[in-house]
């Protein structure tokens, strides 16, 4: 069986010293491993973590939940966006950037794990900043030279067009690309578009329900369905804080499997796209094949 792939989550994430909220640092191993455990028996067998440098990477705490769980975690390469970049990125040039990327996937992270994945790489509100921009001309390079997915982060579904366009620009396979978050957008025909770039779109900010009602995500994913766009989508939750698992009273991460995959089922989205989007398409944008 190859099983269900979450494309967007974090296993352990700091983000705390920025935001100053100890609820942004996911450091709770134990329960962590418990729903992972919980994931594996409702048929997921592999999680992208898209924590890269200066989100609080933790390599070795990955792969032992990963041993202890069964899960594949693909862990991930690259930097994220304003105000979370690394100090030590400050005035280094694209090449070198770019360089720290593919020795991260072809000689491995600290603890020799090799990154699978070039993300999430992001862009700030309605702009890419000078240093966001050498982040993506650096993931780039090493998505040439290694010929690893990209997975981006857009603020709020905003940037996400001119993100695929700038990727594409820059000698991309589209169909290795996904733009992340373009749920947040709210805007089905800008979603529309971004897909008519060819990349791949993620849904993956399921059950946060703060930003955009799950219903309207279900309505955006039906009519998708009816375009014969879903071929392009994937999901997951971008779970990063204590409070979003279930022993804090959060939605958990079986939530997707739990509540909104019903909720798919019952807005009449058929079983071939809930396939193409949790096994089918995960599997194209990782393996390339």
């Amino acid at each position: 069986m190859i099983g269900y792939t979450l494309m967007h989550e974090h296993t352990t994430i700091d983000l705390s010293g920025v935001k100053g909220d100890t609820d942004c640092c996911l450091d709770c191993y134990e329960e962590t491993a418990e729903e992972y455990r919980w994931l594996y028996e409702i048929g997921v067998r592999r999680i992208v973590d898209v924590t890269n440098d200066g989100m609080g990477r933790n390599p070795g705490y990955v792969s032992r939940i990963e041993k202890e769980t069964g899960l594949q975690i693909v862990q991930s390469t690259g930097f994220y966006k304003e105000p979370f970049l690394p100090s030590w990125i400050e005035g280094k040039s694209v090449e070198e950037l770019a360089d720290f990327m593919i020795k991260e996937i072809e000689e491995g992270l600290e603890n020799g794990t090799k990154a699978g994945m070039i993300g999430e790489i992001g862009t700030s509100k309605n702009e890419m900043k000078a240093s966001e921009k050498v982040v993506f001309d650096a993931a780039a390079i090493a998505a040439k030279k290694t010929g690893k997915p990209i997975y981006t982060h857009t603020t709020l579904g905003t940037w996400a067009l001119e993100q695929a366009e700038y990727l594409k620009q820059a000698g991309l396979d589209a169909s290795r690309v996904v733009i992340g978050h373009i749920d947040l957008s709210g805007d089905l025909d800008y979603i529309r578009k971004v897909l008519a770039t060819g990349v791949n779109v993620g849904f993956d900010t399921v059950g946060k329900n703060a930003y955009l009602p799950d219903e309207m995500r279900v309505e955006f994913l039906k009519e998708l369905e009816k375009d014969g766009l879903l071929g392009q989508v994937v999901l997951s939750l971008d779970l990063t804080r204590k409070s979003h698992l279930a022993y804090k009273g959060g939605i958990g991460y079986t939530y997707l499997f739990e509540v909104f995959l019903p909720m798919l089922r019952q807005a009449g989205i058929k079983e071939e796209s809930i396939e193409k989007m949790l096994i089918k398409n995960p599997e194209k944008i990782l393996t390339g094949s």
